[in-house]
């Protein structure tokens, strides 16, 4: 069975894309098939994996708001095993596109559903399907999460980040009791971490108090590294495999994979 992931935070620069680029190549080393839909228009995780971000009619925005099917989207990547649906700035006026199309919210669901019936296992029989959401609660992040089994969040180490968190969890639980009941929370990822400050000890703690379990063990450290390697087009493990933030990833993969058993 499939496992559909949404990496969701309407909160910007909390390092979404980091982890959803990241987790899925580090997934991906470890022998799973692993997707990775980019549904934001700014198209980072598309980038990040060192493809262009151009119109070639076989993007996220195609998928969405016309009759192509998810397998005539799928592209490989650099990393083994690991594949993607990439995004580009047209997706911008899906929101809008999708207001006039019948059951909009579940756009996404059913090209997936379609999917799993009509192709071919052995080509394409993918163990974890992660979706990078956009940093917005709209219509895009409703079919992310309507299409998903679990959400997994990020949470940078700022009180900006538990603020923001409210409304995020608010929006869970409207597309869970309206659209997609057995929706439920992967975990909360600690992003951005620094032993150091006070502040980031605060933000673990309370997260920790307030969902327990629900918090990855695995943390991810403020790294120079995880920031340089979007601008070579390489997720952390190819790029420098020996930095910290590749050692914190692989961590999170095993941590996850381990979860998912």
């Amino acid at each position: 069975m499939t496992k559909i992931i949404s990496i969701s935070n309407q909160k910007g620069g909390v390092g979404k894309t980091t982890t959803a680029v990241n987790l899925s190549a580090c997934i991906a080393e470890s022998g799973k098939k692993v997707l990775l839909i980019d549904a934001d228009p700014q198209a980072n995780a598309t980038t990040g994996m060192g493809i262009e971000a151009k119109d070639d009619e076989k993007s996220i925005y195609e998928l969405l708001i016309s009759d192509k099917k998810l397998e005539e989207c799928i592209k490989p990547t650099q990393v083994e095993n690991l594949f993607i649906v990439t995004s580009h700035i047209n997706l911008v006026a899906a929101e809008l596109e999708l207001v006039n199309i019948q059951s909009r919210e579940r756009v996404l669901k059913d090209k997936l559903k379609d999917y799993t019936k009509n192709i071919s296992y052995d080509s394409f029989d993918f163990d974890f399907v992660f979706i990078d959401c956009p940093p917005s609660l709209g219509l895009i992040t409703v079919n992310s999460l309507n299409a998903a089994d679990s959400v997994l969040i990020p949470v940078q180490c700022e009180y900006y980040a538990l603020e923001g968190l409210t409304q995020l969890l608010t929006t869970i639980k409207m597309v869970k009791n309206s659209f997609n009941p057995p929706l439920v929370i992967e975990g909360y990822l600690l992003t951005m971490f620094d032993s150091r400050l006070k502040l980031a000890n605060q933000v673990e703690a309370e997260l920790r108090k307030f969902f327990g379990d629900k918090v990855f063990k695995t943390k991810i450290a403020r790294n120079v590294k995880l920031g340089e390697a979007p601008s070579y087009g390489k997720p952390i493990s190819v790029y420098d495999p020996f930095s910290v933030g590749a050692k914190n990833y692989e961590e999170l993969g095993s941590e996850f994979i381990e979860r998912n058993k």
